[in-house]
């Protein structure tokens, strides 16, 4: 398991021989092998990975009952699991799930633990199973985590064969699924924090939940690529790297497989995680030495037994693979700039087992060092976070830097212009407003008041007059992550007597991400992040001034170009942000259609915020909602942009223009023309607007 204790990498003494390396034996194959009836393990349908935590349901890559194998320590930092070595792949599949149950608690993100991040001390003990485990789990308002009789049956949407091998639409799919699902576990589990003061883990309990019914791609075990995995991905829970089939292991940060041989002599290294937990020496961006596992070499805790590291399991399959040159799958784990104590893994692409030696650990053991190289000629990613590091310690380092701010300070951090194609230094005048501007006055809903809240807004109170009107549910996470789309999004306003702190404010506390206003090759200017976004996390307001449909009209039969209108009243492409009815008892509550009381129209041509920057795609990874807060006894709704999926820095950011909903005058010309769509997606509709 990586993560905890971080200490310096130790080289070894100019005189040391790095040839002394256990005698290794030449893989034979990389086939894998399919056992015979009488091979296979006495418990069929277990995963060889040792138990599963409490409460959860066996599957991979969790383990064998406590009859067959002692219970996994979740307090050490393992490279690999103990226990019986793999059996050969795909010898085992998962039984049906039998819920989910109590977890350590720490923190990653939303207020629940991930035991890859933070010190091994902090992971002591493994939360003992819950004695009335086989009970219904129930939230605070009678809502059960299990499938028992709710008469919403979960019928999977993925064929066998997509479940073995994926692409990139499956691997999209399965994590909506499993962040889905994971929010919605949090929603409910906030719930409940404010009665018991109970935090649990959202992430496993959605990851048992997909791995048990299936909603996971790429389970045949390969070397190399992950089909629909690319370079530079990021994923904020290991869980979800389970799930689509990148590094199998929950906790282990070597995974590997046999061959056709003989069980241990014949494993070959798939894939490493490396995030801080041993000595590794991991700043170079094509390099990385990589510790071995075992010897509690990594263990802050003093009266534990160090001893040496031994060739065996992952350390032999990293040998291994450094005599038979197999790619390996290297997983970088970072630590996120806007939350320091969330931890980001990135996927940097494949590494070759270059060199190894043994040496004198600070410890006082022996541990097994691996040099692996970047394979050439793939696009960078770690390489990418390493560039930003340097951009936040000094904008000099930044090519092709134009501004600084072109905010000048308006918003919380700043946003910086960046040309690097041209000889373009300025962008057309505007004038920068962070929120809605109107230009007249518009009495557009029935007056509308705020809660009565003396102190921020918490989940689970019914009497908070803002939550009832968002169905009774705080509508985000504890860390400000929207839990799903609504027709009608409600926050506490600036005259609500709530805290300014209050949690039901995020669309209103301005850009908490360092964007960038950059020059696009074809497309003109564009946005992008330099921080990791995760999905459903709030990025900005489409600001601007609200025009009526008169104006409108006015502007397009005057020939006026307007490309900076937002309108509510176009067509939208319907898309799915929810998990699959059936995996959990009760219904997803996501919806496709908003209920917006007045159709908005929003111009951001002369005064408007980065908003105006976001391009059209018809694969978009944002979303637009809205959101109505009350002022002064008036409600005004808002255009707020989420994340759809996790965006890796440096990524562009792009929603979904929609469509003239007129049937009028259609093609390239005249108030209804088209614009020709160059997004480049695979769902590339041509046109837009």
């Amino acid at each position: 398991m990586e993560g905890g204790s971080s200490q310096n990498f130790v080289p070894p003494s100019a005189g040391f021989d790095k040839s002394r390396v256990l005698d290794v034996r030449p893989l034979r194959s990389l086939m894998p092998v399919f056992p015979a009836a009488s091979q296979a393990p006495s418990f069929p349908g277990m995963p060889p990975f040792g138990n599963t935590p409490n409460g959860f349901p066996p599957f991979y890559p969790f383990g064998l009952p406590p009859s067959y194998q002692a219970s996994p320590d979740l307090n050490s930092e393992m490279r690999t699991p103990t226990g019986p070595m793999p059996a050969p792949i795909r010898s085992y599949r998962a039984p049906a799930s039998s819920g989910a149950d109590d977890f350590p608690e720490d923190s990653n993100g939303d207020g629940y633990f991930d035991p890859h991040v933070g010190s091994s001390s902090s992971r002591k003990k493994t939360t003992k199973a819950s004695s009335s485990r086989k009970k219904t789990k129930k939230n605070g308002d009678g809502d059960s985590l299990t499938n028992n009789g709710s008469g919403v049956t979960f019928v999977s949407v993925m064929s066998s064969f997509q479940i073995e091998d994926g692409n990139r639409e499956l691997v999209n799919y399965v994590l909506m699924n499993f962040d889905a699902l994971r929010r919605r576990i949090c929603q409910i589990e906030d719930n409940k924090e404010s009665k018991t003061g109970v935090i649990k883990r959202a992430d496993l309990k959605a990851g048992g939940i997909v791995m048990s019914k299936k909603v996971r791609t790429n389970m045949r075990r390969r070397v190399g690529v992950i089909p629909g995995v690319e370079i530079g991905d990021i994923f904020f829970f290991r869980m979800e790297m389970c799930a689509v089939g990148l590094h199998a292991p929950s906790m282990a940060g070597i995974d590997y497989m046999t061959g056709n041989g003989d069980g241990d002599k014949d494993p070959v290294a798939l894939s490493i995680v490396s995030s801080g937990g041993y000595d590794d020496e991991a700043e170079a961006s094509d390099v990385l030495i990589y510790s071995g596992q075992g010897g509690n070499s990594n263990s802050k805790d003093k009266d534990r037994e160090v001893a040496d590291q031994k060739l065996e399991r992952g350390n032999l399959a990293l040998q291994r693979s450094l005599h038979h040159g197999n790619e390996v799958r290297v997983i970088r784990g970072v630590k996120d700039d806007v939350s320091s104590t969330i931890k980001i893994y990135v996927y940097d692409g494949l590494y070759k087992v270059h060199e190894s030696w043994t040496e004198r650990g600070k410890a006082g053991c022996n541990i097994f060092k691996y040099k692996l190289l970047r394979v050439p000629g793939q696009p960078p990613a770690f390489a990418v976070w390493q560039a930003i590091r340097k951009w936040k310690d000094g904008f000099s380092s930044r090519a092709g830097l134009v501004l600084q701010d072109l905010t000048s300070g308006t918003e919380p951090v700043p946003v910086s212009l960046v040309n690097e194609v041209d000889n373009e230094k300025a962008l057309v005048s505007f004038t920068y407003f962070p929120t809605l501007k109107y230009t007249k006055s518009f009495s557009l809903m029935p007056p509308s008041f705020g809660c009565n809240c003396r102190s921020a807004c918490q989940p689970g109170d019914t009497n908070c007059s803002c939550i009832q009107k968002n169905g009774g549910d705080f509508p985000y996470t504890s860390n400000g992550i929207l839990v799903g789309r609504k027709q009608l999004l409600h926050e506490c306003g600036p005259t609500c007597p709530c805290t300014p702190n209050c949690k039901n404010r995020v669309s209103q506390t301005g850009v908490k991400f360092r964007l960038e206003v950059f020059k696009t090759k074809d497309r003109g200017w564009g946005l992008r992040s330099w921080d990791s976004i995760r999905a459903g996390a709030f990025i900005c307001e489409y600001a601007g001034e609200v025009i009526d449909e008169a104006k409108l009209k006015q502007k397009e039969e005057g020939g006026e170009n307007d490309e900076y209108i937002f309108d509510t009243g176009r067509d939208y492409e319907s898309f799915k942000w929810s998990y699959e009815p059936g995996l959990i008892e009760e219904s997803p509550n996501d919806v496709e259609e908003y209920n917006i009381p007045y159709r908005l129209i929003i111009s951001a041509k002369n005064v408007g915020n980065v908003g105006r920057f976001i391009n059209h795609s018809c694969s978009p990874n944002v979303f637009w909602q809205p959101v109505v807060y009350e002022h002064n006894n008036q409600s005004f709704v808002h255009i707020a942009f989420y994340a759809i999926r996790h965006v890796p820095p440096m990524t562009e950011l792009t929603y979904d223009y929609g469509s003239s909903s007129s049937n009028e005058a259609g093609g390239n010309s005249g108030p209804n023309r088209k614009n020709k769509c160059l997004c480049g997606s695979s769902k590339c509709r041509g046109y837009f607007g």
